[in-house]
């Protein structure tokens, strides 16, 4: 593999994950597409290629500790490094249920894709992402894990609930900033991108903003210059400058 950077996309077979991987490839990434089903994921890779992008499918459950071990290993062994880690894979459940009666098992099984399967990925790929000269970390957030914005009653998610999602989400967003913290010295830049309401299987079919626009800000953040931002929570990627998003 001869391109100039290397990212890993988690959840990467549709969605906000397969246009990432396709605009970081146009802009000359050899992208991996980190995908639990190996049938569409190995399809997804294979239409981008099509299209003249550098991508190849490993398969990756965040959820599984073997799983992720071997997607190491095959990207180091094919790869030697890596370069960008966008971590977009997450599931949501309890958007209609109140606080009061969300069922803790539902929470328990968003939190551990959302927050524990994305620190098991980015645990394992750091010792590849600290091979690089400038490796680049990005969360994909979302509005709902923001306090300040939940709390706002003017905020056009005051009426939502989904208590679980938003906390696994606010959860994600502490540990950005925490190992941000860490790797600061190190060039590293971690940060969390909220993607708007988009349409896809999550966040369905009649949300305002298409795939397109809510890979946009992730893309920005994994091609950073060294002069970029680092622990910070943005929202979109248009503009001369990156505004940060209410925490």
């Amino acid at each position: 593999m001869t391109a100039e950077r290397i990212a890993l996309i988690t959840g990467a077979n549709k969605g906000i994950g397969r246009e990432t991987a396709r605009q970081l490839g146009v802009l000359g990434h050899t992208v991996w597409l980190g995908c639990r089903d190996v049938d569409r994921g190995t399809r997804a890779a294979d239409e981008l290629r099509a299209a003249g992008i550098q991508a190849h499918f490993v398969q990756l459950d965040i959820t599984d500790e073997a799983s992720v071990g071997a997607a190491v290993a095959h990207v180091e062994a094919q790869s030697g490094r890596l370069d960008v880690l966008v971590n977009n894979a997450g599931i949501g459940s309890g958007l209609q249920s109140p606080p009061s009666e969300e069922d803790l098992g539902s929470i328990a099984a968003v939190f551990e894709v959302n927050f524990f399967g994305t620190m098991r990925v980015t645990q394992a790929f750091l010792p590849l992402l600290r091979k690089s000269k400038e490796a680049r970390i990005v969360m994909i957030s979302s509005g709902l894990g923001s306090i300040s914005l939940t709390a706002d009653m003017t905020a056009p998610i005051w009426s939502l609930h989904a208590t679980g999602y938003s906390a696994s989400k606010t959860a994600l967003n502490m540990f950005t900033v925490k190992l941000a913290k860490e790797l600061l010295n190190e060039g590293i830049k971690v940060n969390a991108a909220c993607p708007g309401s988009v349409a896809t299987d999550m966040g369905g079919e009649w949300a305002p903003r298409t795939v397109e626009q809510g890979a946009v800000i992730a893309v920005r953040l994994a091609t950073l210059g060294w002069m970029g931002p680092t622990g910070g929570f943005f929202h979109d990627g248009d503009g001369p400058r990156l505004a940060p998003y209410g925490w």
